[in-house]
């Protein structure tokens, strides 16, 4: 599911992901909440490539974190790495984003 997230475009990440949920990207755009999420994430998809290490999951209840460093290719664009932390809380039957940050590894 999480690797859906940045290989299948804002569509998929959309239906995934709670109506308020809180993103922090690296700057600019910064911390984004609701709809201005699908704004940054329209302009921003079509990753080709991706690879999650270190990968690490919590669980509370309802509630998972799952950790994992990135690395993203997509064309003309240096690749990408970063630290990556998502919330997801279990609703009814299906698992839901509530929350998404990446820091960037340099």
């Amino acid at each position: 599911m999480e690797e859906h997230f940045w290989t299948s475009g804002a569509d998929n990440a959309r239906a995934t992901t709670a109506t308020n949920a809180v993103m922090i990207f690296p700057y600019p755009p910064g911390i984004l909440q609701g709809d201005h999420i699908w704004t940054h994430l329209r302009q921003r998809t079509g990753w080709h490539s991706v690879v999650m290490a270190e990968r690490r999951v919590m669980r509370c209840g309802d509630i998972a974190i799952l950790t994992y460093r990135v690395s993203a290719e997509k064309p003309e664009v240096p690749i990408f790495k970063a630290l990556c932390a998502s919330t997801y809380l279990q609703d009814e039957d299906r698992w839901v984003r509530i929350s998404h940050q990446q820091t960037v590894v340099t």
